[in-house]
Formats: structure tokens, sequence, C-alpha cells
């Protein structure tokens, strides 16, 4: 049974999301402020957490920030009472998978919840192996390899990367992008792929590769000329 720790200081909320995750068979455990927060990460490693952006002490962009920096690829749905691009774009930034704006359907909430959790377990091909340039990426193991070297992507970067790298030179627009690594209407718009294109960019460096913007359309892998 996967466990989903919801955040959140404001009691009616963390009542609504329990009561639906429970029913839909989650194990659902919660905290009011960021500093429990991050303890419940550390003691239980919840499957995914809910994230309130606006927490006492320590506010939900503070607690994305710190369990990223400590190497904590735990998904993250984040909540927020302001449906400002500036605070989605900040937290896809941060690491965070998803966000929805409250007050929110609690059944969307489960709905995203599952799909996130999907797109976590995996969906690639198993056994394939796709080698650009000096560009390896394991799809069954879910590693990628630049000259040799490890490099660690989340979730959604490596999703991205696998999508790109599976018709080298082929254009996606940014809608099938989304389509392909978020698997559903997601909230946050096309600009949610623009965020994580240019987080691969800095992470495929040395590789022989890069991902090109096809100005009006979207984006194509290409091997750079030696």
């Amino acid at each position: 049974m996967d466990t989903i720790l919801v955040v959140d200081d404001e009691p009616h909320i963390v009542e609504l999301a329990t009561l639906y995750l429970q029913n839909d068979g989650y194990n659902v455990i919660s905290a009011g402020d960021g500093p429990a927060a991050l303890q419940l990460v550390e003691e239980h490693r919840p499957n995914l957490v809910v994230l309130d952006i606006m927490l006492p002490e320590i506010d939900g962009w503070e607690v994305c920030r710190r369990l990223r920096q400590g190497g904590n690829d735990v998904p993250i749905i984040m909540l927020t009472a302001r449906g400002e691009d500036v605070d989605r774009i900040v937290g896809l930034e941060l690491g965070a998978d998803d966000y929805m704006v409250k007050p929110f359907n609690p059944r969307e909430l489960v709905a995203r919840v599952k799909a996130v959790l999907r797109r976590v377990e995996g969906q690639a091909p198993p056994g394939e192996v796709l080698r650009i340039g000096r560009l390896e990426i394991d799809a069954d193991r879910r590693e990628v390899h630049v000259a040799g070297e490890r490099v660690k992507l989340r979730t959604k970067e490596f999703d991205l990367l696998l999508a790109l790298a599976a018709r080298p030179g082929f254009v996606f627009s940014r809608d099938q992008l989304l389509d392909r690594v978020w698997n559903y209407d997601y909230a946050g718009g096309t600009r949610t792929v623009d965020v994580h294109v240019a987080r691969l960019r800095d992470r495929l460096e040395g590789s022989g590769v890069r991902i090109e913007t096809v100005w009006n359309v979207g984006y194509k892998l290409v091997e750079e000329q030696a």
C-alpha cells in the first residue's frame, strides 16, 4: 500500500484529502508545518507528498528545495491558494512534479496522485538502451550516462529525455511532449516543457547531443557535429 504524506496547515483540507485518498486505498499521514513534513519524510519515506506552499515556519517551496538538495526524489504535488503562473513555475523549477490550485476537487487530487505514481513506476520498454553520441539511456534501469559518468535526473526529466531520444531529429511540439511525458491534460501548460528542457540542457553538457529549439514548433534532440 502506497503512503501519501499530506502537508497543509488547514485541517479541513487535510481531512478532505485524507478521506478521499484512504477511500482509494492509500495509507495517509499528515503534517501541519514545514519542519514536521521534513521529519515525516525522513521517518516514513512516503511514496508521494501533497505539499501546500503557504506553511508555518518553513514554506512549501523551502521544503521542496531541501528535499531535492538532499537527493530525495519523492514525487511532490504542490498546492496553493493562488493561481498565478509564477507559483507554478517556481514549484517546477524546484523539482515539483505537479501543481494544483485550492480549492480543488478531491477526486481530481486522487486522479493526479495516481497519474504521478504511474509515471514514477516507469513505463519504458524493458531492456531498451539508447546510445547517441556520448549519451546512453538505459530505459529499463532508468539510468543516464554522459561520457561514461552517471547523471541523475528527476522522474519527468528522464521521461522527457527518453521521449526525445526515441526519435532523434524528430521535432516534437510542446503539446506532443506534454501528452507523452505527463500523460494527461496537465494544468501547468506548455511552459512546463520549457522548464524541464532548460534543466535537461544543463545535464547534457559533454554528451555530444543537444536539445534544439524549433521556433514556433517545439524541440528535437540532435547529435552535435564533430
